[in-house]
């Protein structure tokens, strides 16, 4: 590495080097501090890096430079991590399953401190993190990594096991043995609701999606019926279907930031591509604005995008915050707009977007919003109301796909999501 960080000797100091992808390309060290109530870190990229013809930033907020680059969390509700790196920290749910297991410990032994937003990072497993950034320890140990000959994330088959632990969880009835079972498992794509990383039948990394104990409606079974209608209206979205365990419908989605051969793409989030601040308000047209020079296909992202816009307010998915859009790295310092994922029918909710789509204009409320800003993404308004007429006839059908058999939602709970298809002409 190149020069020494720049603090003086702090309470409580974590080292971590950072690879990518599969080929364990050095890429630099992390150093997490906590000073008191301070948290901090600090990034330099290896000299190795900064000479190899494949470099990117890896994150935004981070520059091609020698030396430590310092990162102080705005607020503190925001990562005290380079964004790219705090992608792929776990979500609230995974948070919640460490949190707990840590508490258990800590009941039987009182010399261990309080959980670190490093304990944090580091509990991920290194197999499923988001992505393609990989951490170590000091030892060279991958975090989280398991012994020689065993396996972290679960097979398909262990569904029924991780249900269960989950529901455990939820119930405040867990056992440190399910809580062993649930830890790493976690992934930052998502939120409070009971997940898993898993591998599926064929092999794929996925993510499993577990109904929550306290579900007023079939919501596994609506985020795949989202997902299908999503690919029907011309967006490229994650693959997704319902699998039966012990009578609960839970939702498998396959993750996208993985090739057939388990080559790891980097990722990074629609706030990180925006160096967004977690308590800000944002635009969609401020992030279009940055996609022009940050993706290799801009034009084509940009319609893409103002396509999801029109079908997330025909289908009243209005829990579109910027966690919730990502993008994969192309190569040259390029990125691309990721599939689509967390599209979720709101049938209790009204029609108003929680991102802003432009400055002047507020959340979208209407479809009118979309096509006038539509210029804005690289739309005339012929071409525009092309698009809103496509996802409109697919929407339309929401009914047929909500009873397909990968889907399958029984009368009384198509019934329950009516109210998020109706309002604006589809029925």
């Amino acid at each position: 590495m190149a020069t020494k960080p720049a603090f003086k000797q702090a309470s409580q100091r974590t080292q971590m080097n950072v690879f990518l992808g599969k080929a364990e390309k050095p890429v630099g060290r992390l150093i997490f501090v906590k000073d008191g109530q301070r948290e901090f870190s600090q990034f330099a990229y290896s000299d190795e890096w900064l000479v190899d013809p494949m470099f990117f930033d890896v994150s935004p907020d981070l520059h091609r430079q020698s030396g430590y680059q310092l990162r102080k969390p705005p607020s503190k509700s925001d990562a005290c991590f380079f964004l790219a790196l705090a992608d792929t920290e776990p979500d609230a749910w995974g948070r919640r399953v460490i949190a707990r297991a840590h508490a258990k410990a800590r009941s039987k032994d009182a010399s261990l401190g309080p959980l670190t937003e490093a304990d944090y990072l580091a509990c991920v497993d290194d197999f499923s993190r988001v992505g393609a950034l990989r951490l170590q320890d000091e030892q060279g140990h991958y975090l989280r990594s398991v012994a020689d000959g065993a396996r972290s994330t679960p097979a398909f088959l262990e569904l029924e096991k991780i249900l269960l632990a989950s529901r455990a969880v939820e119930m405040n009835k867990e056992t440190t043995e399910d809580l062993a079972y649930l830890q790493g498992k976690g992934t930052s794509l998502g939120g409070m609701r009971p997940k898993c990383t898993i591998l599926d039948a064929d092999g794929a990394l996925s993510l499993g999606k577990f109904p929550s104990v306290g579900d007023e409606r079939a919501v596994t079974r609506g985020e795949v019926l989202a997902l299908r209608l999503a690919k029907r209206s011309g967006i490229d979205s994650a693959t997704a279907r319902i699998v039966m365990v012990k009578d609960q419908p839970v939702a498998m989605i396959r993750r996208f930031d993985r090739t057939p051969e388990q080559n790891r793409i980097p990722y990074i989030s629609g706030a990180t591509l925006l160096q967004a601040n977690r308590g800000d308000e944002h635009s969609y047209t401020e992030i279009v604005d940055v996609m022009r020079s940050k993706c290799e296909n801009f034009i084509d992202d940009a319609r893409q995008l103002w396509r999801r816009l029109v079908f997330n307010q025909l289908i009243t998915n209005v829990d579109d915050h910027l966690q919730n859009i990502g993008f994969l790295y192309c190569g040259n310092n390029q990125w691309r707009l990721s599939p689509a994922f967390d599209l979720n029918p709101f049938p209790d909710k009204d029609r108003e977007s929680k991102t802003w789509l432009s400055e002047d204009s507020g959340p979208i409320s209407s479809l009118e919003q979309l096509v006038e800003q539509a210029p804005r993404f690289e739309l005339s308004l012929a071409q525009a109301q092309a698009i809103l007429d496509e996802v409109a006839t697919a929407v339309k059908r929401w009914k047929d796909v909500a009873i397909e058999p990968e889907v399958g939602l029984q009368p009384h709970e198509i019934k329950d999501f009516k109210p998020a298809f109706e309002g604006l002409g589809i029925r």
